[in-house]
């Protein structure tokens, strides 16, 4: 049995859970499509950290909400990194915390074309 990719789109990685789940595709009638608001046909280049980001349970519990992807070029996620709801990725994204340090990305943050390490978090009062 041959199935187009329109129908199937391989879910082997949180890599690619997470471009199916975001806001690149849309389902038309059983087929994913590509959201036509993309302006390139190409999907992102996404690079998600195997110790925090490996088991789809720990995947989800760094996202308030899956981040807006439709301008991202490239995303490279490595560390104890969580994202608030409504963030928006754009172009190349690197997010890097080292061992021991955490990165909160705001609720409504927008990155682009950002490189992000160290330890950061920012909490409401």
């Amino acid at each position: 049995i041959n199935v187009p990719r329109s129908r199937f789109l391989p879910v082997k990685k949180t890599s690619d859970l997470l471009l199916v789940m975001s806001n690149l595709y849309t389902l038309d009638h059983g087929s994913l499509m590509m959201s036509p608001k993309r302006m390139f046909p190409s999907t992102p280049l996404v690079k998600l950290g195997e110790n925090n980001f490996k088991n789809v349970s720990a995947f989800l519990s760094r996202f308030g909400s899956i981040p807006d992807l439709l301008e991202l070029d490239h995303i490279t996620v490595s560390g104890d990194v969580t994202f608030g709801r409504g963030v928006s990725l754009r172009g190349t994204v690197i997010i890097i915390a080292n061992h021991g340090d955490r990165i909160d990305i705001p609720a409504g943050a927008i990155l682009e074309n950002k490189i992000v390490s160290g330890n950061l978090r920012i909490l409401d009062h």
